[in-house]
């Protein structure tokens, strides 16, 4: 392996490492709200709140590092993370804790997506989109096999355990690019204001509408799965294995989504939202049958790993000329979609039962339909005017 492949490894596992420790509460809300003695819609805000903080900071903090030397950025951000984590292995007051959770969210969106852009550079000539893919699994590695990771060491270990768990990934990041990582500076871009210019893009804007649509509509399920598994009495150990499964198959889904999109993409993202929407309905259906959620859990992970990949192809292609900025705005409305489909979910529940809060996810998913077809219409558009 060369080195330029194995520092691009090393940054799908950092990339690994930020997001176990954005999503690795979803998997132990019920324990959190009893470690800070609040209820779960509170403990809730430990994942909506980080996502605010990621898609505040994604509108901005890639655009503003755009010119800083990439190794001296991504450092930073790990070592940010490390602090960050190990505190909150030992913080007992739930605001402190909020506060903790929020100050690396600002920081992630420069690691991500510098990421992501760094891979595309370092990959040799017509091996670009293979090694942006590695790192976007381990944007869905974090997301989702983190979460049963840290649900594990959690249950049956301690909670400080998992908070120390997700130090460790971050401070082997961090050794390994620090050593392995030459220092590389941005190549000469377009200036900050030509980038914010795609802003104007019709097709740009409805892409990131379209983008936070189907985040909002997949973690207003997620960000509350371990309570809804709980239905069918999936707790405890038994719900880490069940999202392990779910995780791994979500990496599978990861890999097939680099196939689909680059023979069939425009069918791959127009057909996506209604079948996310079927899984959502037999989720509702068979909600207290334990091996058909199994099932199903298995085959979401496959469609959960597919949809990160739409989600970044999505917004990318429609800025080809900005990719930092762009790939700062894939994370950005993501994270939106995750406040606002955590946020929505949590009325749900509090007004009608865990339960009914896949239909949040229905809803969210057709209406991004609607948004993908719009913005095939804008870049056909486009085209023609160029």
């Amino acid at each position: 392996m060369d080195k330029n492949n194995l520092v691009i490894l090393i940054l799908a596992f950092g990339t690994f490492g930020i997001l176990t420790t954005e999503m690795g509460f979803v998997g132990i809300l019920p324990l959190v709200a009893t470690q800070f003695g609040v209820n779960v819609v509170d403990a809730g805000l430990f994942v909506s709140l980080f996502a605010l903080g990621v898609a505040i900071a994604g509108l901005v903090m890639p655009l503003l590092f755009s010119k800083v030397n990439y190794k001296k950025s991504l450092l930073l951000v790990l070592g940010i993370f490390i602090i960050s984590n190990i505190c909150f292995a030992f913080i007992t007051d739930f605001n402190i804790a909020l506060i903790l959770r929020v100050i690396p969210a600002f920081f992630h969106p420069i690691f991500c997506s510098f990421a992501l852009t760094l891979a595309a550079q370092l990959a040799k000539e017509g091996e670009e989109l293979k090694a942006t893919s590695r790192v976007i699994m381990g944007v869905s590695a974090g997301m989702i096999l983190g979460v049963p990771i840290v649900s594990s060491l959690s249950y049956s270990e301690s909670f400080e355990l998992a908070m120390l768990f997700m130090a460790a990934i971050n401070i082997i990041a961090f050794i390994s690019l620090a050593i392995l990582m030459p220092s590389i500076k941005p190549k000469e871009g377009i200036s900050y204001s030509g980038q914010l210019k795609v802003l104007k893009k019709p097709s740009f804007i409805l892409s990131i509408i379209g983008v936070l649509l189907i985040s909002a509509g997949l973690y207003s399920v997620y960000s509350y799965v371990s309570l809804f598994l709980g239905l069918s009495n999936i707790v405890g150990n038994f719900l880490s294995v069940v999202l392990f499964l779910y995780g791994v198959f979500s990496i599978c889904g990861n890999y097939i989504a680099g196939h689909l999109l680059s023979k069939v993409p425009n069918k791959t993202v127009l057909i996506y939202p209604f079948i996310i929407s079927i899984i959502f309905l037999l989720l509702f259906g068979f909600y207290d049958i334990v091996m058909a959620i199994i099932i199903l859990m298995i085959i979401w992970g496959v469609f959960a790993g597919i949809g990160n990949n739409i989600q970044q192809f999505w917004i990318t292609s429609a800025a080809p000329e900005a990719p930092e900025f762009a790939n700062g705005i894939f994370l950005s409305s993501g994270n939106i979609g995750i406040t606002l489909g955590t946020t929505l979910s949590g009325i749900a529940i509090s007004a009608l039962g865990v339960r009914y809060i896949v239909f949040i996810g229905i809803v969210c998913s057709l209406l991004a339909f609607v948004f993908f077809v719009l913005r095939n219409r804008a870049s056909k558009s486009e085209t023609n005017l160029n």
